[in-house]
């Protein structure tokens, strides 16, 4: 005897619907597409802070670099005096 083949199609043709199951997939899937929206937008929000890391150590080492060409420019000028 050979096994039985699914039929094709859609299984609501051959199974039973099961509105409390078909809720529970739905809002099963709803959470999956939230989840996958989360991840998304926390992608995003991570790439931003990286950015502006990023942003915030050239602010720094500018400022420190302003600082030393100062004291640099201090020194020379009383070097030379």
């Amino acid at each position: 005897m050979t096994p039985r083949r699914p039929p094709e199609g859609s299984r609501y043709l051959y199974e039973g619907f099961d509105p409390a199951q078909a809720r529970i997939e739905a809002n099963e899937r709803v959470a999956e597409e939230r989840w996958a929206a989360l991840d998304y937008r926390l992608e995003q929000i991570d790439a931003a802070l990286e950015r502006l890391e990023k942003r915030i150590w050239l602010g720094v080492y500018g400022v420190a670099a302003f600082l030393l060409s100062q004291m640099a420019q201090a020194i020379i000028a009383a070097a030379t005096k």
